[in-house]
């Protein structure tokens, strides 16, 4: 789902040297980056902003799978042979995307040495993320999940300095990703705020008092004490 270990400003410089296959363009919010069932033939890597990666099922179910921010890269399965878009790219603020043709991406990896360091730990890290998500979702409970998903979105735990306040996103979106209700959400919201874990007037407030959420060290309260 995220993120690549390297400075920013060093994989700028690197994907800078690309010769040909290489576009930035800007999304607005809601704007489709890829879609599920497009031509998989190239990378993007995400200079400013954010994007969620959603699945749709035959039945028209659909699931957030992914969130990526700056730094990111998204839609790398086409260099292992993945022929369509398995899932959907849409920019949740916005954002300033690279778009690197598959080709590009493949000479960056052979001719580049550092490029190439660089991306296998991005994927490393990636995949230690996958099975962070996983065991998140067969162990955890929706509470201890959405407080994960928020300081994620918040950037908590990189190298660069976290932000704050995080880009608007619906209760919606987060039921989705956290695999539950809207109804839920709210309530976990709403006691986040009411325990200074969070604000929300207008924008979302993260404070890092959050992460006592996810590390099983969180105060008691129940609905009782929220109606209150």
């Amino acid at each position: 789902m995220e993120s690549n270990p390297a400075p920013l400003f060093k994989l700028e410089t690197l994907l800078a040297q690309a010769n040909g296959g290489r576009t930035v363009a800007f999304y607005r919010r809601n704007q489709i980056v890829f879609s599920q069932g497009q031509p998989a033939d190239a990378v993007f890597y995400i200079q400013q902003g954010q994007v969620k990666l959603t699945v749709r099922s035959e039945r028209g179910k659909e699931a957030v799978v992914g969130i990526f921010g700056t730094g990111d890269f998204c839609g790398e399965a086409c260099l292992a042979g993945q022929s369509l878009r398995i899932a959907t790219a849409a920019a949740i603020e916005k954002s300033k995307i690279m778009r690197l043709e598959k080709a590009t991406m493949i000479s960056l990896l052979h001719n580049e040495p550092e490029f190439a360091e660089r991306f296998t730990s991005h994927l490393l890290v990636r995949n230690m993320r996958v099975e962070a998500d996983l065991i998140d979702q067969l162990f955890n409970s929706s509470e201890r999940r959405l407080a994960r998903i928020l300081l994620i979105l918040s950037k908590f735990g990189k190298e660069r300095k976290p932000e704050r306040v995080i880009p608007k996103i619906s209760q919606e979106t987060l039921a989705e990703m956290v695999g539950t209700t809207r109804a839920r959400v709210s309530f976990f919201m709403n006691k986040f705020r009411k325990m200074g874990l969070i604000d929300y007037n207008g924008h979302l407030e993260i404070h890092s008092s959050l992460l006592d959420v996810v590390l099983h060290n969180e105060p008691r309260v129940t609905e009782n004490t929220l109606l209150d």
